[in-house]
């Protein structure tokens, strides 16, 4: 298989990206096409319709599952994070999408909500801010050449966001960080193209 990262193909991203939705129903998971509409379509708009953005206890637990459901699933996090104070949820939500375009700031406050870590705070971010912020990934991370092993880290995010928006940047205008992500993520084949 061709590295996507080393391709600067306009049309090959383009076809990376589009096969996006094929990939994630290939993945054999029954709620991950529905989640991900949703994540994609339906979050974005919500936490920018709402002065001053933030995410809802709902939607922080829906969203967990939509990041088990295209990844690795983890009961005990996402009781962890249904465990959590709706208002709490709100007003730390709050405070992270407030502290954006800071590097990494938005992730540390998320990541102090309970079974909340980077990949999940990546997650609330990317919706609100996808030309800033792309959803971490570990299939992803494996792709991007100078990164090292991955880990679940505040400084390791920080390079792998840094790397996916330079990358969008060369891709040009049309590409954000959260498309880069995405088209690598299908690119590899999601789930399926884990060993």
């Amino acid at each position: 298989m061709k590295r996507l990262w080393t391709s600067d193909v306009l049309e090959d991203w383009t076809a990376a990206l589009e096969s996006y939705d094929d990939i994630v129903a290939r993945q054999g998971v029954a709620a991950l096409a529905d989640l991900d509409r949703w994540y994609r379509d339906e979050l974005p708009d919500a936490i920018a319709g709402r002065s001053p953005a933030h995410v809802t206890h709902g939607e922080i637990v829906k969203l967990a599952e939509w990041k088990m459901a295209r990844g690795v699933w983890r009961a005990r996090n996402l009781a962890l994070v249904r465990g959590n104070d709706q208002k709490l949820v709100v007003t730390t939500s709050r405070e992270a999408l407030a502290r954006i375009p800071h590097p990494t700031a938005p992730i540390s406050t998320l990541a102090e909500l309970a079974g909340v870590g980077p990949a999940t705070a990546s997650a609330v971010v990317a919706a609100a801010s996808p030309a800033i912020y792309p959803f971490f990934d570990e299939l992803v991370a494996a792709q991007v050449p100078g990164l090292g092993a991955v880990a679940w880290t505040l400084a390791y995010y920080r390079h792998y966001a840094e790397a996916l928006r330079e990358r969008a940047d060369q891709l040009g205008r049309r590409f954000t960080p959260v498309m880069v992500e995405r088209a690598l993520w299908a690119h590899v084949g999601g789930k399926a193209g884990r060993g």
